[in-house]
């Protein structure tokens, strides 16, 4: 195993426990059978304008988080390729 091969290994454990840990931090948007009888839609203002809140801002993490998970997984299976 080389050096880039370790590096990256421990930043897809990183990525890993990032997204575990801002998933579970994140709140469910589904409001269950409330939602599906009464018809439990988010129009209101804070509904349509939440770019800024917290929630929104851990989905945009996690949306980091895997896009890198995926970015690194590829280059070690492309550097581990090269080096075999």
């Amino acid at each position: 195993m080389s050096v880039i091969e370790i590096v990256a290994g421990v930043l897809l454990i990183l990525a890993s426990l990032v997204i575990i840990l801002v998933v579970l931090v994140q709140e469910s948007k589904e409001q269950g059978l409330t939602s599906a009888i009464g018809g439990g839609s988010n129009e209101s203002f804070y509904g349509r304008n939440s770019g800024g809140t917290r929630d929104a801002k851990l989905s945009k993490f996690t949306k980091i988080a895997a896009v890198v998970f995926f970015i690194v997984t590829l280059a070690v299976n492309i550097i581990s390729t090269i080096m075999n």
